[in-house]
């Protein structure tokens, strides 16, 4: 992938799944082996940038022409993960929330409703095709969604300031059996204590997701570039999976009053966040 320029962008967070290389047929199998191996693979940035520079285009590419090769890797206990971009499947997927997030004006603009509508067809026979696909990663932008945080534990934070050289990372690794554990005991928390909407609806989405994957593969929830964007003090004292765990226990200990304060410092940290979208 060309690196397109070295602007940081802030806005996007991520929940990846890195496979082990056994999980993949041949000849994709033997492609991330060697991939693997190169000691110059892009960055998420370099990802994100590359989508921008299509969106200025004339006219405007709304997903890549061709499948990204790239993919993140991670060596697990002498096991080869990883984790591939699959940039187009993912463009096409953000393409039919889009009307939501941008007013119409807005969203012709960047995207002239004929590119919308090309894509969209290309989609679809693409997935005709290719009925099983699904993307290793999920994007969340100004945000990590709450549900998110059911998979991970506190003590798999790893928060890292970062120098001049090195940007700041805040991220969590579980393994995807804890992961699974988790959202099977928050699912049946939360149908004991609370109404069917959005909170249940989104743990039983993300728990769907993971088991489309190896049961030895490594979940990883990933805060990029919103690194860039929030204070280091505000990271440092970011503790939104222990929150969610906090809050989970307390309904089920029928602690209605701790459980709505756990609830209250996410809602506050995350519409903080959310804020600085309509600032900038």
């Amino acid at each position: 992938m060309p690196k397109v320029s070295s602007v940081v962008v802030p806005y996007a967070a991520y929940l990846r799944v890195y496979e082990p290389l056994g999980a993949f047929p041949e000849p994709e199998r033997g492609h991330w082996a060697r991939y693997a191996r190169r000691p110059d693979r892009p960055s998420y940035q370099d990802e994100l940038r590359c989508s921008l520079a299509d969106l200025v285009a004339t006219p405007p590419i709304a997903v890549p022409v061709h499948e990204s090769g790239d993919a993140f890797v991670l060596e697990v206990d002498g096991v080869v993960c990883v984790c591939p971009w699959r940039t187009r499947l993912r463009g096409w997927q953000a393409l039919d929330g889009l009307a939501a997030e941008l007013p119409p004006p807005v969203l012709d603009a960047v995207l002239p409703p004929v590119v919308r509508r090309q894509a969209a067809q290309d989609y679809e026979r693409w997935l005709a095709r290719n009925p099983d696909a699904r993307p290793w990663i999920r994007t969340a932008t100004w945000q990590v969604p709450l549900n998110w945080f059911v998979l991970v534990a506190d003590e798999e934070r790893r928060y890292d300031k970062g120098t001049a050289e090195v940007p700041p990372v805040l991220r969590y690794r579980t393994p995807m059996v804890q992961a699974r554990r988790r959202v099977a005991r928050a699912l049946r928390t939360l149908r004991d204590t609370v109404e069917e909407g959005p909170l249940v609806d989104g743990v039983v989405d993300v728990g769907r997701w993971l088991e489309e994957f190896h049961p030895r593969s490594l979940v990883e929830l990933d805060y990029g570039g919103l690194v860039h964007v929030l204070p280091a003090g505000q990271l440092e004292d970011d503790h939104s999976a222990a929150d969610v765990a906090a809050g989970i226990e307390a309904l089920r200990q029928g602690d209605g009053a701790a459980a709505g304060e756990a609830y209250g410092r996410l809602v506050e940290r995350w519409r903080a966040v959310r804020d600085r979208r309509s600032a900038n």
